[in-house]
């Protein structure tokens, strides 16, 4: 404080000085020291390590020629400074040896000025403070701290710590800051000094802890390090130990042990324990449906359970051939089989007529999922249908259902007139009283008829019938009715009245389904509930006399009891947990471990429970790869006759890369052998009318494979392995009876395990129709010559117009590359054009020449009749070929119909037909031309089969042309126009068409 007040007073000094200076020489000659006043004095500061002092104001005198300074009173004893003289009057004052702080910090004395002839001044004060360095580190009191505390306890102070600083200024002499340096150490330390603990210690983890800590001075100098141990005294704490918090589970491992290093303390109990219980308990409730189930379609858990095939499915999947429940809101996730939810006012579904036989048998099961909860502001008496059979309108009899009412589920089962005497009371409603039913929980429920013994089964355990548990209700079967049929609903039940549903659900459903005439068994019910993850318990040669082992039938909670501590412990050590789902749900599986102590008497003493969770690691995903030969291309006969889809589809299945080989050897995954669906898109759909798909009965049935077929493709479903798989995709088989309107068939194949939660690729297989070459007729002009102008003109104008547009001759290419379809090759043709001729003209002509030589030789009479005789003969019979030949060209003209519409890839001939000017009746005739010559256009010399001027018949004249692929409706227009002799001309597109 004294060194501020110092820089201060020099500070003022300096500035007075500054405003006040004196000078010019003194009258009398008598030396002055230049300063505003004599009592202010001099002010000046020395570092310790440092000689020179700063002094403010400069040390001046004027007055006369000054010679020296002088020191003329020392006040507090030395004063080791000396003062050296400059040119101009000035002095500077220096220490002559180095000051330390610590010994002394201020300075004072008086100097004068002295001049050469002896005069002296007036004495000014000088005031000299020592600055401080940081010459030293904080130093701590002891060197080294011990001391003890209890584990299982929170301290505000352990110990205290202390440090100082020889430096003689709080800015390096005072400590600011204690730092433990020791790291991964429970405890933390003020700038007091102060250790105090962050957790609770633990005996077992450490019995001491040794802390490395260090003091730093304000000018952050560190201080050599101080030794603290702190010992932890052992205090025995009623409970368990060595439970982990956490342990991890990865994907395949098997059983993994969750407590092996688990201990029980029981300390001073104030009583003799009699009895030990512990508890262990699984949370799976927020999993799926429960637990960690696979995901497989209820139909695949069905066939992997052993169960029976014709089950029907009431809510599967939306998609191919299950187009009712669309509507429905659906889970977005994949980590269990479809849950759908009912809002219980709007969804609800109706399910189709050849679904699902309406007319219950007197044998039957229903089984579903079901996750419902109370709901306080609902009436008691309001009825929530699973599934309801009512009559379709006019009556609002319900003939069976399976409804939720009052938190009791509820069977109904009302006999048809025609099963019994009307007028005796029979049962029909089972009204079963179950906590489960609104618990919020996923229960699955399998009621099993066998009229009139009912069993239901809940979570795959039967119900254990009680006294009005459940309660029977009798009633009078069903009046006998006229024109009336059943509708059968899901999520509601049918108002036939109202024409609307009613009596809507309200909750979440799965799985549900119906099996007619037959009962399901009682272990593939407890097979489709059976979680893929639980709690493994210890073996049994572990278990002592006196000790006792329970655990309930999802193996999700444990109980030991027994007199044995010890033996309770090691039992606990030796519980397990296993997922045996290749792929389980990701995520948190909360574990509770209770325990309590029972003394002789009775009393019972709470052991502190212990909370520990099971944390399921993300499992590594595959690929599904569906490779083949992607485009085959079939003649039209083989369509007729049924072409394989996918010959040669190869499906694999490929691991991330990256991913080992679990435990034990085993593989990687199972789903390298099995596949649960595959779906077969096509698109446009089917026609019936002509096309077909077909899979191999006889395999389906071999592998318990379902297929469902509809005009949009094919679904095969049914957990099997990929082999087999693949062995029925190579059987499907498209059938086309018309295969010339199509240019190609596309089919998309795509398969997935663990119902779609691994999708594969979308294999496309392409079926192309190789259009026949016509069969080439012989013609009177079987020589080509140059083509058409109008056709080498419309030619030149296309190219034309591509080069124009800066393509040139490769533009014009590609323009025709792209007009064409995939499967077609067009090249140029040149076409021959002659001069129209008749069949009459023809014959004159030869019988010219015959009836010439016959007179050039006899000239008789009787010539001419032979040769007119001879002629009229002939024209008979070719007459006679031409009906003939034309009533068998009429007789396949239907068979060739499809070749007629076919691509020509030949050389294009135009031939005039000779016989087409017969009888003056050119362009009139019904027949079609395609691009070459077919079957019926008569080209030889005679005539051939165009005599007479057939209606199937072609003629060139105004015939034009149009794309082979047809529309269905074109389809059927063409048949009747081949059989009634109105057919469409055909148009051909001759845009790309280069000559």
């Amino acid at each position: 404080m004294v060194g501020k007040y110092l820089l201060i007073s020099a500070y003022l000094g300096f500035a007075t000085s500054s405003l006040n200076v004196t000078s010019g020489p003194s009258v009398d000659g008598v030396p002055h020291l230049d300063l505003a006043s004599l009592e202010s004095g001099y002010h000046g500061l020395v570092k310790e390590n440092e000689t020179l002092v700063e002094v403010t104001p400069r040390i001046k005198a004027v007055g006369g020629e000054i010679c020296s300074f002088r020191i003329v009173n020392k006040h507090h004893g030395e004063a080791p400074f000396e003062i050296v003289l400059k040119p101009g009057g000035e002095a500077e004052l220096r220490a002559r040896k180095a000051l330390n702080c610590e010994k002394r910090k201020n300075y004072k004395f008086d100097i004068a000025a002295v001049s050469c002839t002896g005069e002296v001044s007036d004495n000014a004060t000088v005031h000299i403070s020592v600055v401080d360095i940081n010459e030293y580190a904080p130093t701590f009191l002891d060197p080294s701290y011990v001391c003890q505390v209890d584990e299982g306890r929170l301290y505000e102070e352990i110990v205290r710590v202390e440090a100082t600083d020889r430096d003689c200024t709080p800015k390096y002499g005072d400590v600011c800051k204690y730092e433990i340096l020791t790291s991964d150490q429970p405890f933390t330390i003020d700038n007091e000094g102060a250790i105090r603990n962050t957790e609770p210690l633990d005996y077992e983890r450490s019995h001491n802890h040794i802390l490395s800590v260090v003091a730093y001075d304000c000018g952050m100098k560190q201080s050599v390090p101080v030794m603290v141990t702190i010992k932890v005294n052992r205090i025995c704490k009623l409970g368990w130990k060595g439970i982990p918090e956490r342990i991890d589970y990865a994907p395949g491992t098997g059983r993994e042990d969750l407590f092996p290093d688990a201990e029980l303390e029981l300390c001073d109990v104030p009583c003799s324990v009699h009895n030990v219980e512990t508890k262990l308990n699984l949370a799976t409730s927020h999993i799926g449906k429960g637990c960690d189930r696979d995901t497989y379609s209820v139909q695949s858990q069905r066939k992997l359970c052993g169960a029976s095939m014709d089950s029907v499915d009431l809510l599967p999947s939306p998609g191919i051939g299950s187009e009712w429940t669309k509507s429905l809101p659906t889970d977005e996730g994949r980590e269990s089989d479809q849950i759908f939810e009912f809002d219980g006012a709007s969804s609800a579904v109706a399910i189709p007529s050849d679904v699902l036989d309406h007319s219950l048998a007197s044998v039957f099961t229903i089984a579903t999922w079901m996750k419902h909860k109370q709901h306080p502001d609902q009436d008691k008496h309001v009825k929530e249908h699973i599934i309801c059979s009512a009559d379709d309108h006019k009556m609002n009899r319900h003939h069976y259902a399976l409804f939720v009412r009052n938190c009791r589920l509820i069977l109904l089962l009302r006999r048809d007139f025609s099963e019994g005497d009307l007028n005796i009371f029979r049962p029909a409603e089972w009204r079963w009283k179950l906590p489960q039913v609104c618990d919020n929980e996923w229960h699955h429920y399998a009621v099993s008829v066998k009229f009139p013994d009912i069993s239901l089964y809940v979570d795959g355990q039967l119900f254990k019938a009680e006294k009005k548990n459940p309660e029977i209700i009798d009633d009078w079967p069903l009046h006998p009715t006229k024109g009336i049929n059943t509708t059968v609903t899901v999520g509601a039940c049918w108002q036939g009245s109202d024409n609307k549903m009613k009596h809507h659900f309200r909750g979440y459903l799965a799985g549900l389904s119906v099996l007619l005439h037959k009962n399901e068994k009682p272990e593939v019910l407890s097979c489709l509930h059976k979680c893929k993850e639980s709690l493994e318990v210890p073996a049994m040669e572990l278990l002592e006399p006196g000790m006792e082992l329970l655990t309930n039938s999802d193996l999700t909670e444990l109980s030991i009891e027994g007199d044995n501590k010890t033996n309770l412990v090691i039992l606990v050590r030796k519980v397990g947990y296993t997922n045996t789902r290749q792929f389980p749900t990701p995520g948190r599986r909360n574990l509770h471990l209770s325990t309590t102590v029972t003394c002789e008497r009775g009393r019972p003493v709470k052991v502190p429970s212990v909370e520990s969770y099971v944390m399921v690691l993300q499992p590594q995903q595959p690929s599904i790869d569906i490779n083949g030969t992607g485009n085959v291309a079939r003649e039209y006969e083989d369509f007729r006759l049924g072409v394989r889809v996918f010959t040669d589809v190869h499906i694999t299945v490929g691991q991330v890369k990256g991913q080992k080989q679990w435990k034990h050897g085993e593989p990687v995954s199972v789903i390298e052998k099995q596949l649960d669906s595959c779906t077969v898109s096509v698109y446009p759909p089917l026609n019936p009318d002509h096309e077909t798909v077909t899979l191999p009965e006889n395999m389906l049935t071999q592998f318990g494979i379902v297929a469902k077929v509809n005009k949009d493709g094919v679904v095969v479903s049914g957990a099997d392995m990929i082999y087999n798989y693949e062995q029925v995709l190579r059987q499907i088989q498209y059938t086309n009876r018309k295969p010339a309107y199509y240019l190609n068939r596309v089919f998309k194949l795509a398969c997935s395990e663990l119902n779609g939660r691994f999708m594969s690729n979308e294999y496309v297989q392409t079926l192309t129709v190789i259009h026949p070459r016509l069969p080439a007729s012989k013609s009177l002009n079987s020589k080509s010559s140059s083509p058409p102008a109008s056709l080498d003109q419309h030619s030149d104008k296309k190219a034309a117009e591509s080069s124009h547009h800066g393509g040139g001759a490769a533009a014009v290419e590609s323009a025709q590359m792209q007009a064409q379809p995939a499967h077609v090759h067009m090249d140029r043709h040149h076409a021959e054009l002659r001069p129209a001729q008749t069949i009459s003209d023809v014959y004159m002509a030869t019988n010219m020449d015959s009836t010439q030589a016959a007179v050039a030789g006899g000239s008789h009479a009787v010539t001419i009749i032979i040769v007119v005789c001879v002629g009229f003969l002939l024209f008979m019979i070719v007459l006679g070929v031409i009906r003939i030949r034309a009533a068998h060209h009429r007789a396949a003209q239907e068979e060739i119909a499809d070749t007629e519409m076919a691509w020509d890839d030949s050389a294009l001939t135009i031939t005039v037909n000779p016989m087409e000017q017969l009888d003056g009746s050119a362009g009139q005739t019904g027949g079609r031309t395609s691009g070459g010559n077919h079957p019926g256009s008569g080209n030889t010399a005679g005539g051939g089969d165009g005599a007479g001027g057939d209606d199937d018949d072609s003629s060139d004249d105004g015939s034009s042309y149009r794309d082979d692929d047809l529309d269905s409706s074109d389809e059927d227009e063409e048949e009747e126009g081949a059989e009634g002799g109105k057919v469409k001309d055909l148009e051909w597109d001759n845009s790309t068409l280069t000559i």
